[in-house]
């Protein structure tokens, strides 16, 4: 089988996208600039247009690698063969980590999007919200279906809640990175949704 191999436009569209990231992290949305990714990269705004042909494009581009890295995988894992106790803890595990991998990219685009008028960019953010909601979902309504799982639970509201974690997460890597255990984490937030759904 061969191995696609990525060109150095490839490879610069990465950096511009990585350094993008690392500014929404550090100084917020608003803070994005062509100029500011350019400094952070170490090249010429020209160079960056070459790329994507505004900084929309760029943004956008980061919200289709989060459908592609993290949505489509964990639609995948809520539908797949195993069982919900296992489904669960791997859809936590797999989240948690595409969050620290990416600064938290997914939380900060949704807040950030609260103090931008794009209508395009809510939208698109409600289909990713909503995405991962239902996933979630799946995995609590084939548990619920299977009678492993307390029938009286609001499948709506606990996937709510779920989507909340990231939230909780991000603010606790932030504040203490040094400290943070990814796999403590994922393993405490399993125990509280499974102590909620026992029947």
């Amino acid at each position: 089988m061969t191995r696609a191999v990525r060109t150095s436009g490839d490879i610069r569209r990465i950096q511009i996208k990585q350094a993008a990231k690392e500014i929404i992290f550090q100084n917020g949305l608003q803070n994005l600039s062509t100029r500011n990714i350019a400094a952070k990269v170490g090249i010429s705004e020209g160079t960056i247009f070459r790329h994507f042909g505004t900084k929309k494009d760029i943004f956008f581009d980061l919200l289709h690698d989060i459908k592609s890295e993290l949505c489509d995988p964990l639609f995948v894992i809520s539908h797949n063969n195993r069982s919900p106790e296992e489904r669960l803890y791997e859809y936590f595990c797999y989240h948690i980590n595409y969050l620290l991998l990416n600064k938290g990219i997914t939380i900060l685009f949704f807040t950030e999007a609260s103090y931008q008028n794009s209508d395009e960019l809510k939208t698109e953010l409600s289909k990713l919200y909503l995405d991962l909601k239902q996933n979630f979902a799946k995995i609590l309504s084939d548990g619920i279906e299977a009678g492993i799982w307390h029938h009286g639970i609001s499948v709506n509201d606990l996937a709510g809640l779920y989507m909340g974690i990231p939230v909780t997460l991000t603010i606790e890597f932030t504040l203490n990175n040094e400290g943070f255990n990814e796999k403590d984490f994922c393993d405490t937030m399993h125990r509280l949704f499974i102590k909620i759904l026992e029947k």
